[in-house]
């Protein structure tokens, strides 16, 4: 059934499919975010990706370097917070706005005790509840994370510059700046690993964090544990294929379905740095909407035979 999609990723400052824009996977051209909580540029990267926008490059020389040789995406982002953000209150994770609990698969529990164990043993949450959601604090769920300077360059809407600076390099973690003495003094360890194991060791680790207002954050999430083109979660021990537990084909023929939504925001006060959504379209409806623009003349005058190529709330489903 996965030949019959195509992977479409999309990215903007709120759960509002209005505000989002096509990303475009495996370039060096970053999707631009700015939110109340802060500014964002945004790179995802997919290996083997079959997907939208057309023509898209389906990998990034990023997998050719190590430690990503084997990874199956990244999510990498620099951003500046408009606010300083309690070092316990910033999240990063999935979160649904309707229940899912009736296409939990069988084996759940145990996945998610795998998950944990080899990805993020920080991760939280009630996939049971009305409106499900799994985080991990920031500190210790992003991969790697890259402390850097004061932005000087405010916007007119009293957000902050930011160079666009991706190309294909992995972020590696530290600081520079300034960024690496505010590590030490906090004593927080080098190498990433530790510094994630480091924040899961108490609260009060947290609370000496502050994500600073004005101060550039480079951050990178990836693993290789989910294959976004067979649409499947490759665990140590356990294999499951998503499609199917979506809501069968009958209702993805119809809905615009997201198999995953990442987002990044203050647990306290639910405002958001950005949400990342990947979303299967299906390929006949692609294929209508290319038949409608390049033969716009052939299209009904009242439009009741196209449809939107923009996402829609089905799209954060």
């Amino acid at each position: 059934m996965a030949d019959k999609y195509l992977l479409r990723v999309t990215a903007g400052p709120s759960y509002d499919p209005a505000s989002h824009h096509v990303v475009a996977v495996n370039t060096s051209h970053p999707t631009t975010i700015s939110s109340i909580l802060g500014d964002t540029t945004l790179s995802v990267r997919i290996q083997n990706y079959r997907g939208l926008p057309r023509g898209s490059p389906s990998t990034s020389s990023y997998f050719s370097q190590p430690p990503h040789t084997h990874d199956q995406y990244s999510i990498g982002f620099s951003f500046v917070p408009r606010r300083n953000i309690a070092g316990n209150a910033l999240v990063f994770g999935n979160d649904f706005d309707h229940p899912i609990r009736d296409r939990i698969p069988p084996g759940f529990n145990a996945a998610f005790r795998i998950v944990k164990w080899a990805i993020d043993p920080g991760l939280d949450g009630d996939v049971y509840a009305d409106k499900p959601h799994l985080y991990g604090n920031a500190l210790s769920s992003i991969n790697v994370l890259n402390v850097g300077p004061k932005v000087r360059e405010r916007k007119s809407d009293n957000g902050w510059t930011l160079e666009s600076e991706y190309a294909d390099d992995p972020i590696k973690e530290g600081g520079y700046e300034g960024g690496q003495e505010l590590r030490e003094n906090l004593q927080i360890p080098d190498d990433a690993a530790a510094r994630q194991k480091w924040f899961l060791g108490g609260r009060d680790r947290l609370d000496k964090w502050q994500w600073e207002e004005g101060r550039l954050y480079k951050a990178d999430f990836f693993n290789p544990y989910l294959d976004f083109n067979e649409f499947a979660l490759k665990l140590p021990g356990f294999s499951l294929k998503v499609l199917g537990y979506l809501g069968g084909e009958d209702y993805l023929r119809h809905v615009k379905a997201s198999i995953r939504k990442y987002v990044l925001k203050d647990k306290d006060t639910d405002e958001i740095l950005f949400v990342v959504v990947f979303s299967l379209v299906p390929k006949e409806q692609i294929e209508e909407e290319e038949a409608v623009a390049s033969h716009p003349h052939d299209a009904k005058v009242d439009g009741s035979d196209t449809k939107t190529f923009e996402p829609r709330a089905d799209d954060l489903d």
